[in-house]
């Protein structure tokens, strides 16, 4: 038997499904005297959820079944068990015929439970039949299923039963992992052009590969052999960026054409690029990770830029935001291999990753009191944060957890921490806390979370003022492990709440409306096992912690919506910039938009910079944009404790703020503008707004440095500091990131010492040195 499903329409299929609900066999469904209304009604709900879905089953294209999938977590079903990542709940119903055909009702339920498998992100699926109905429960059973126990439910004494894809398979069910539809061919060639092309602009831009110019624009590049050819087309731009034309690049060998094959490429200049023998697996395990993420976003490209940009006139702004978050391509503008991800599955890809925009449980844990560190701003406590996060209802089902163990809450704190982690590092790594209850298992949360473009962060999807979570995570990506450090949780929200006061006394700040949005609350657990083993800052002593971050959504005045500023850089699959598309919904003229976000951006970083000796980590994914129609208004930092730092000694700090200062050599300070801001955004910037014919790059480079001489002549009592850190000086060193990833991609700096780490070739002119005014 074939069956085919497809989301229930109410203004098509009420009428049909009335006629099931009010049969007899359907009694358990509780509709038997339903109207025609009531069914609608019921019907238009679950199409309008986001907990609920709703789907008519044919067979060879004849209505058989209804089928509701839902979230437990958000029923009262979800109240009577320990839920788990996830978890799907289903309610059936299969047609009433006059001619019944032996077996078809189990055919139906194999057919339900293959549809709801093959989306990855469910793990177990979830029924509560009403304690008498034997058919369904031995229907239940034949597929599966294994009863946990008689609840209470609206109406009836529920079994309720769980049945997980292994049990499912083991029933002889065929497999439904299926294969990634978007490695194909076409996406791969297409991921591969545009990734040669962003590697031979970058390696070029640091000086490790030397393309030769053969006349009007066209370059040439030999392999390390000399037998493999280059052939592309690039305009120079300012800071020796390289603008290069993806469908212009050309392989050949022995004058025939070559597919291009980024592995190869990198294979074939190894020993140009340096790439050490144990760095180089790994590094194309990066690469081929990047490229499987790209061909997924070709595949899944789900909007134009012009359609992002002018977005829903009915959603609010946490819904813009986001699919704004879930809509970007590409991911760190410098560095290649930028979407590695290593540890993840495929499956966890479509858990996890942000591209698809999967709705997300966090699992929570208790940790064992002792053995962690809770901190929190001055004015949030442990309780009051968490029944602000998680709600009366949850913290009560915790609690009686422990309690069912024989455990007191008072011994413990509550942790939330990324599904994938928990499943493929805590429970095992940590195997010997959760055996002897120092760390237990409780459950997920009710709240939906989705994966911002940092991968361990997550934005709240059901309660939008509630905070960020960033959690550690052990996946390996652009030259780290993304763990978290208990011992930096510690004085995570002092860090903030300093910053904070900090920005609210600066007149200039204010004036700017910067702000930033705290960690107001951390947490770390310790294990003493891997941090007497292993040395200081090891991957195995960052497993296990968390912090949460204020939302944007609160701050906003009416009106204004907020989006990652890595949202400027990004093209649609047409090639149209978001910034274009951005600036053409403003309505008002390229120039004025660039000014006003100059202000909003550069001129904070760089009164920071002057008057406190204070960088902040201001790349795109770090910072979010505040706009009112389409044009920014202000810019609200993230990512604060881990990666502001007060550089040299001239800034007095409190002892427990002290973490953030570094010795920067005094010439190294101004890099913090000129490589954060200049090389690593303004660079890319300038190039779209040129590609696109919206801006010519020299009018760009003319209004950030009339941006900083404004500025400056807003604040003449800082003259000593201009002086000490010249953005107007003829040149700056040229920081490579993409050298520090190929010497080490486990562990690219030393973040108790990042100055010492730098990559340095040569020197860059500074595009706005010839605008300095006397």
């Amino acid at each position: 038997m074939t069956f085919t499903f497809r989301p229930v329409d109410p203004d098509t299929d009420t009428e049909l499904l009335h006629g099931w609900l009010v049969e007899p066999r359907a009694r358990y469904w509780g509709m038997l005297t339903a109207s025609l209304a009531d069914v609608r009604t019921m019907l238009t709900e679950i199409s309008q959820s986001a907990h609920r879905e709703a789907f008519l089953g044919c067979q060879d294209g004849n209505p058989a079944f209804l089928m509701e999938r839902y979230d437990p977590v958000h029923e009262p079903v979800g109240e009577h068990y320990v839920r788990s990542v996830g978890d799907a709940g289903m309610h059936l119903l299969v047609a009433p015929s006059d001619t019944p055909v032996h077996g078809f009702t189990l055919a139906v339920m194999r057919a339900v439970m293959v549809f709801l498998f093959t989306d990855p992100a469910v793990g177990r699926v979830v029924v509560e039949p009403d304690a008498r109905n034997e058919k369904i429960l031995a229907l239940n059973a034949a597929v599966g299923f294994r009863p946990q126990a008689d609840v209470p439910l609206p109406g009836k004494t529920a079994r309720l039963s769980l049945c997980t894809r292994e049990s499912f398979l083991a029933g002889g069910s065929p497999t439904t992992t299926g294969v990634p539809t978007h490695l194909s061919p076409e996406h791969w060639r297409l991921a591969s052009r545009q990734l040669l092309r962003k590697a031979l602009a970058e390696f070029a831009h640091e000086r490790l590969l030397q393309p030769q110019e053969t006349g009007s624009g066209v370059y040439r590049l030999l392999s390390d052999d000399g037998a493999t050819e280059y052939l592309f087309h690039a305009t120079r731009r300012h800071l020796d960026h390289w603008s290069i034309s993806a469908p212009s690049i050309r392989r050949r060998r022995e004058g025939e054409d070559l597919p291009l094959d980024v592995l190869e490429f990198m294979l074939e200049f190894r020993h140009t690029l340096a790439i050490a023998h144990d760095v180089l697996p790994l590094y194309l395990e990066e690469i081929s990770s990047t490229l499987a993420a790209s061909a997924y976003k070709l595949e899944n490209s789900r909007e134009s830029s012009r359609q992002l940009a002018a977005g829903d006139a009915h959603a609010d702004a946490a819904a813009w935001g986001q699919r704004i978050e879930r809509s970007m391509t590409e991911g760190h503008p410098c560095f290649v291999a930028n979407n590695g991800r290593l540890g993840f599955g495929l499956d966890d890809y479509r858990r996890y990753a942000p591209e698809t925009g999967a709705r997300v449980h966090l699992v929570w844990i208790a940790v064992l009191r002792r053995k962690a560190v809770f901190s929190s701003i001055d004015s949030l406590d442990y309780d009051t944060h968490l029944r602000g996060e998680l709600g009366e209802r949850t913290l009560d089902l915790f609690r009686e957890r422990l309690a069912t163990l024989g455990l007191d809450d008072a011994d413990y704190l509550l942790m939330p921490l990324h599904p994938w982690q928990w499943d493929n590092k805590v429970a095992i790594t940590y195997a010997a806390d959760v055996a002897r209850q120092h760390i237990v298992y409780l459950g997920v949360g009710e709240d939906t979370y989705q994966a911002q473009q940092s991968i361990r962060t997550f934005f709240n999807l059901d309660a939008p003022e509630r905070c960020y979570v960033k959690t550690a995570l052990s996946v390996l990506n652009m030259g780290f492990m993304r763990g978290l450090s208990p011992q930096y949780m510690r004085n995570t929200p002092a860090i903030n709440d300093w910053l904070q006061g900090l920005v609210a006394d600066d007149p200039q700040l204010q004036a700017a409306r910067f702000d930033i949005l705290r960690e107001v609350a951390a947490i770390g657990y310790h294990n003493g096992y891997y941090e007497a083993a292993g040395p200081p800052g090891s991957p195995y002593g960052k497993m296990l912690s968390a912090l949460w971050r204020e939302s944007p959504l609160p701050q906003l005045e009416a009106g204004e919506r907020v989006a990652t500023m890595a949202s400027l850089l990004h093209r649609d699959a047409n090639g149209l910039s978001f910034v274009a598309a951005l600036i053409a919904t403003s309505g008002i003229a390229p120039a004025d938009w660039l000014r006003a976000y100059l202000r909003a951006y550069l001129v904070p970083l760089v009164h920071c910079l002057y008057a406190y000796e204070l960088a902040f980590m201001p790349h795109g994914e770090n910072v979010i944009l505040v706009l009112h129609n389409g044009v920014p208004v202000r810019m609200l930092m993230k990512d604060i404790a881990e990666e502001i730092v007060v550089m040299g000694e001239r800034m007095p700090l409190p002892p427990d703020v002290d973490r953030i200062r570094a010795a920067v050599p005094a010439e190294e300070q101004v890099l913090a503008i000129f490589t954060d801001v200049f090389d690593c955004f303004f660079r890319f910037l300038a190039d779209a707004l040129a590609e696109d014919g919206l801006f010519p790059e020299e009018e760009f480079w003319s209004l950030v440095a009339d941006t900083v001489t404004r500025y400056q002549h807003a604040a003449p009592h800082l003259a000593e500091a201009f002086a000490r850190h010249d953005l107007f000086a003829d040149e700056f060193p040229r920081s490579c990131l993409n050298r520090l990833q190929l010497r080490n991609n486990r562990q690219m700096l030393d973040l108790a010492d990042p100055s010492a780490s730098l990559q340095m070739a040569g020197n860059l002119d500074n595009p706005i040195a010839r605008y300095r005014r006397g």
